[in-house]
């Protein structure tokens, strides 16, 4: 319900209180709205709220109380949707975004600026009224790299409802991916992870640099099949570091990842290898789920795939059984030719 259907804050009653919530100490919960609106009520709602909830809202008051001063609160709001939360100066101050308005914010809305939470309004302004200035800024702090910048951030074009954005631009995703951003290094961790059913053992962790000679390294080897460039390349497989490598990889050589689910059965993998034309796909000898281990390779052969990769579940074993043409992991990363090893950093390989 909207918050304009609800009494003000400074409306609601004890009564109101007590009718909300049978039982609960209405007259002590008014007195302390009461004290919230007297201290905070010049500063607004949300200011006004955040007090509600440090003082008042704990989790033994009835919902429909926090219902009702939410709504009191925020009453004639100028969005349907008022902020439950709002985080205050300090705490935005440290997130990425607050530590770029308060690095940039006058650069953009001048002595309006006073902090990220009571000007993110303003910018948000900003940003739509000035794209290029704004959108600028965001690749810089991302530290994004073009290896053809646009010619614009947004045209505006009738062949294009609401605009084309960054037109004539040409980027690789993953090389931005593995590459190091203002204020970071090819130290810091880029995955944290653990593998299934290994839930008490320490966390596995990747950084840049070994992110970025894992996907180079599956980058050579895809060069080595001598697809043509731009091919489908799909993955099978459940999402785990091989996963991330493997997707990261496809990119960076300039070939275009077919997502599949590893839930699909054969048909449904058929189907969508046969709509994306897909010229080989990656995927495990089986899923493992609990103490179970589920096939996944006969899945993709049943689906009459094209040439497969087979990552083993367990360890770096060699798979048997594999079909004429397919490779195992180890195999493939095998055919790598080191004379010609390149370090795709900034792959030559970009697609539109």
């Amino acid at each position: 319900m909207a918050a304009t259907a609800h009494k003000p804050l400074n409306a609601i009653t004890a009564d109101d209180l007590a009718a909300a919530a049978p039982g609960t100490d209405a007259a002590a919960l008014h007195e302390a709205v009461r004290r919230a609106l007297d201290s905070h009520g010049g500063d607004g709602p949300a200011a006004v709220w955040a007090e509600l909830c440090r003082s008042v809202l704990r989790p033994a008051v009835p919902f429909a109380i926090h219902r009702m001063l939410y709504y009191g609160c925020f009453a004639g709001f100028s969005s349907p949707t008022p902020p439950a939360w709002t985080p205050d100066p300090e705490e935005a101050a440290l997130t990425n975004v607050g530590r770029i308005l308060e690095a940039r914010g006058r650069e953009f809305i001048g002595d309006a600026y006073k902090d990220p939470v009571a000007s993110f309004s303003d910018i948000h302004k900003f940003s739509n009224e000035n794209p290029e200035a704004y959108w600028k800024m965001v690749f810089e702090e991302m530290g994004i790299e073009f290896s053809v910048k646009p010619s614009c951030i947004l045209r505006e074009s009738d062949a294009y409802p609401g605009g084309e954005w960054l037109p004539g631009a040409v980027l690789n995703a993953a090389a931005n991916c593995v590459t190091a951003k203002p204020g970071r290094n090819s130290d810091d961790v880029a995955i944290v992870w653990r593998d299934e059913g290994k839930d008490s053992d320490p966390l596995n962790y990747v950084t840049l640099e070994e992110l970025r000679r894992q996907d180079s390294l599956v980058a050579n080897a895809l060069d080595a099949l001598d697809l043509p460039k731009g091919s489908a390349i799909a993955i099978d497989m459940p999402m785990n570091v091989n996963a991330v490598v493997i997707y990261l990889g496809i990119v960076l050589a300039g070939y275009v990842v077919v997502s599949i689910a590893d839930s699909f059965a054969a048909p449904a993998i058929m189907t969508r290898l046969k709509i994306s034309e897909a010229k080989a796909i990656f995927t495990q000898d089986y899923i493992l789920r609990g103490d179970k281990e589920l096939p996944l390779y006969s899945r993709v052969v049943e689906a009459k795939a094209p040439m497969a990769i087979v990552i083993p579940v367990r360890g770096s074993f060699q798979i048997k059984g594999l079909r004429v043409g397919d490779l195992s992991w180890q195999d493939f990363l095998g055919r790598v030719n080191h004379s010609k090893y390149v370090i795709f950093v900034t792959c030559l390989s970009y697609i539109k």
